[in-house]
């Protein structure tokens, strides 16, 4: 079976066999897909083009978009290739690629969400050792070392899966994911399911009570400060971060801790997209709507991109 699955692939779940909902579901994903990367790419391109947020916070968002972007990327456009073809067919490398792109930017996503609660944690609780703490120095060496520990998971992972050997290739999902896989192993050896996912429930409850163990020291900075004011203006530095810490490990939560064995088609396909597509589709919407440094800057982008048209306009009348 091994050879057999090398040479035809695997087959994914379909969303549906009806030609018109396929269609619909390629329509709706592409929509999703085209908004996540514009947006992402538009926080990518206002970090680097204004001098104002080149700061160890936006350096930070930057690296989540970029992450967010690749992650998007891993299975959005394989399943609306099989919508508008018709077909449930992904080439063995072509899963392996999934399960290991999926890790990587999962595990440096959150890394990269564990580092900007420490950034927001420095910032509040001791101001005056920010610049010497989070100098740029240490900062491309914690976004490094977030790109890093997606690596090094990534590789160990996907290496462990696809070292088992599989009695089929039908996979109840509409992408590559190591749970599915596993399940589809000659031994059925759930024992390494169940020790993926508590290995992954572990490092992102690790992540997530340093998240927590910040933001009650944050908080706690907080409420001493004396001014209404300065309250409102150091929790709106940290809401959307807690924002999209929550989208994240909410999401994630649902997709591998809650009991799915034996749910409906319709619940697996609703809960992956939901933790696949939500949050790198609402990470930026969240940071624009809830920062007033990035509405500024989107400001003087499209103030800029505008002046420039009408003085184009001028040059050719």
């Amino acid at each position: 079976m091994p050879n057999q699955t090398t040479e035809t692939g695997f087959l994914l779940l379909e969303f549906s066999d009806i030609r018109e909902l396929q269609i619909l579901h390629f329509v709706l994903f592409l929509l999703i897909y085209l908004t996540t990367i514009m947006g992402n790419l538009l926080i990518i391109i206002l970090v680097t083009l204004n001098r104002q947020l080149h700061t160890p916070m936006y350096f930070f968002l930057m690296n989540l978009s970029i992450a967010d972007t690749g992650n998007i990327s891993i299975n959005t456009p394989k399943a609306m290739s099989n919508s508008l073809m018709n077909t449930r067919l992904i080439s063995y490398i072509g899963c392996v690629s999934q399960v290991f792109f999926l890790i990587f930017f999962a595990v440096t996503n959150l890394s990269l969400l564990t580092v900007m609660a420490y950034d927001r944690y420095v910032a509040i609780c001791n101001p005056l050792r920010y610049e010497t703490v989070m100098n740029m120095g240490a900062c491309i060496q914690m976004a490094t070392g977030a790109w890093v520990t997606g690596l090094v998971f990534a590789v160990s992972h996907t290496r462990g899966t696809f070292s088992i050997t599989f009695c089929s290739n039908a996979i109840n999902q509409f992408f590559c994911e190591i749970p599915q896989l596993i399940k589809l192993s000659c031994n059925g050896n759930y024992m390494m399911e169940l020790g993926v996912i508590v290995f992954i429930a572990s490092v992102a409850f690790g992540c997530f009570v340093f998240i927590i163990f910040s933001y009650i020291q944050i908080f706690t900075n907080v409420l001493r400060i004396p001014s209404v004011q300065g309250r409102k203006k150091a929790l709106s530095t940290c809401l959307p971060h807690l924002i999209v810490v929550t989208l994240f490990i909410c999401t994630g939560t649902l997709a591998y801790l809650c009991p799915t064995g034996k749910a409906p088609k319709d619940l697996l396909m609703m809960i992956a997209v939901l933790y696949s597509m939500l949050p790198p589709m609402m990470n930026p919407v969240i940071y624009s709507m809830r920062n007033q440094e990035i509405r500024s800057a989107l400001s003087k982008l499209f103030g800029w991109s505008l002046c420039s048209n009408n003085q184009m306009s001028v040059i050719i009348l």
